[in-house]
């Protein structure tokens, strides 16, 4: 592996030299689904399940390794991550109540390890992101090493996946998980990457049975 070097300037500056090999994928799909009325990572999605997507997309765009944040006792989304990407963990959020930024915690906790660089975070909601949008962040983040946040958009709206380097962990687990992520990017702001796709699904958030039925053309 390839030698880093860090010069921590602040929570959202650090000098990085690169290394795709050690960008973690994270997947949260702890939430309880209140306006959908159900979980949604086993909702059919193309011939998989949401969950199932988005691992493959991860996997086919380059990341190697990929946690999914799961609520505690989800035997049925455990089981499905090990069918779809055996490769893949599961991790419990034991806070799930607390908000999503505790599942996005638990992941970072669960991926942070030496030479780890930053982890490439989606939510399960987003069912249907490409390959190529998780390739096109991969090579944003090789071309903007310095940048602590990049995240995807789409005709200007922001969506997911959002990669956070290792320098803003410590910022996202001391952030109020009653505001969430949204404090670190005001931290950061001015130095926010976005990488602009060609790819709707960084938008799609399903979060009610009608936004299931306008991607998908039926009833969930």
């Amino acid at each position: 592996m390839p030698q880093r070097w860090h010069r921590k300037l602040s929570p959202c500056v650090t000098r990085t030299f690169y290394n795709p090999n050690v960008l973690p994928g994270i997947i949260l799909a702890a939430g309880r689904s209140s306006r959908f009325g159900r979980p949604k990572a086993l909702l059919p999605a193309h011939g998989t399940t949401f969950v199932g997507g988005i691992l493959a997309a991860y996997a086919a765009g380059g990341i190697t390794s990929t946690v999914v944040v799961i609520r505690p006792g989800d035997q049925g989304l455990r089981e499905e991550v090990a069918r779809v990407a055996p490769a893949a963990r599961t991790i419990e959020n034991p806070h799930a109540e607390a908000g999503q930024l505790t599942s996005l915690v638990a992941g970072l906790n669960a991926v942070d390890g030496p030479g780890v660089e930053g982890a490439i975070v989606t939510l399960v909601d987003v069912p249907l992101v490409t390959s190529s949008t998780i390739g096109a962040l991969l090579d944003a983040r090789s071309r903007y090493p310095d940048a602590p946040i990049l995240r995807a958009t789409y005709r200007g709206r922001h969506g997911h996946p959002v990669i956070f380097a290792r320098a803003v962990f410590e910022a996202l687990r001391r952030a109020d998980p009653a505001v969430g992520a949204k404090d670190v990017f005001r931290q950061c702001a001015g130095r926010v990457h976005d990488v602009d796709v060609n790819d709707a699904g960084v938008i799609d958030d399903v979060d009610t049975p009608a936004d299931y039925v306008r991607l998908f053309g039926r009833e969930p």
